[in-house]
């Protein structure tokens, strides 16, 4: 290791204007430390996942699915023809907001004598159309896998008779009812790891980059040579090693 000197040069006046990195340089200053960075995005991931398992609630769902008989209905004093309609979509839009309706939903609390009120109750329900059909599907989504398939079954046994009581001539009949599924659907203990190991990357690559731009420290000839072209090199002193003294 070399100690360098320059003619009316002051190292507090070293390159004021903002130093700027490019790709190479980048790629070396992480690459050199790549074993940091791979620990440091391992104990990420190792707590993004102990997090997840310790301090998230797992939650379950369950679905039940209805067909609606495609037939001409009279809403109120309108009447609809689903031939000139594209039904499955419309009707599935129709029969969602009848479900999330205050009262639809406090039939349902009523019925299985649920703690929820309507409005939490009505964020664990969510409906879709399936995909070509006239199939209308029902999900719920609770931290108790059963109970998310008690309510689904509960409102496939109330929505019917509530769309009729609104929707004359519609026809809905259950496709299927709701059954217990064990899997876990958030959260995502996969999806958190890897975020966490991503996290823990980009920080500690943010801070490396981060004091290689603040750092003066002068490391060798080569740097003086490269940064500063128009000055010229007078001496460089050799520093002497503790085995050289003996």
């Amino acid at each position: 290791m070399n100690l360098c000197t320059m003619s009316n040069y002051s190292k507090g006046s070293v390159n004021e204007e903002e130093e700027e990195l490019n790709l190479l340089e980048i790629f070396e200053i992480l690459w050199n430390k790549a074993a940091l960075i791979l620990v440091v995005s391992m104990l990420s991931a190792a707590f993004a996942l102990g997090g997840t398992f310790l301090f998230m609630t797992p939650k379950y769902q369950s679905s039940a699915m209805l067909y609606v008989n495609n037939s001409s209905l009279d809403v109120g004093s309108t009447k609809i023809d689903l031939s000139d309609l594209n039904a499955s979509k419309s009707l599935a839009e129709t029969y969602s907001v009848i479900l999330k309706s205050r009262t639809t939903l406090q039939l349902i609390i009523d019925k299985m004598n649920l703690e929820y009120d309507y409005k939490v109750l009505g964020k664990m329900i969510s409906t879709d159309r399936v995909e070509g059909t006239e199939v209308f599907r029902v999900t719920v989504t609770s931290t108790d896998a059963d109970e998310a398939m008690k309510i689904a079954n509960c409102i496939v046994e109330v929505l019917p008779n509530r769309i009729n009581s609104i929707m004359e001539g519609s026809n809905v009949k259950i496709v299927d009812t709701a059954i217990v599924e064990d899997t876990i659907v958030s959260p995502s203990y996969k999806k958190n790891t890897l975020l966490g190991a991503v996290l823990g990357f980009l920080i500690t690559a943010a801070i490396l980059i981060i004091r290689h731009l603040f750092d003066t420290t002068i490391h060798s000839e080569e740097t003086l040579l490269k940064e500063y072209p128009d000055i010229p090199l007078l001496t460089i002193v050799p520093l002497v090693g503790i085995e050289d003294e003996n």
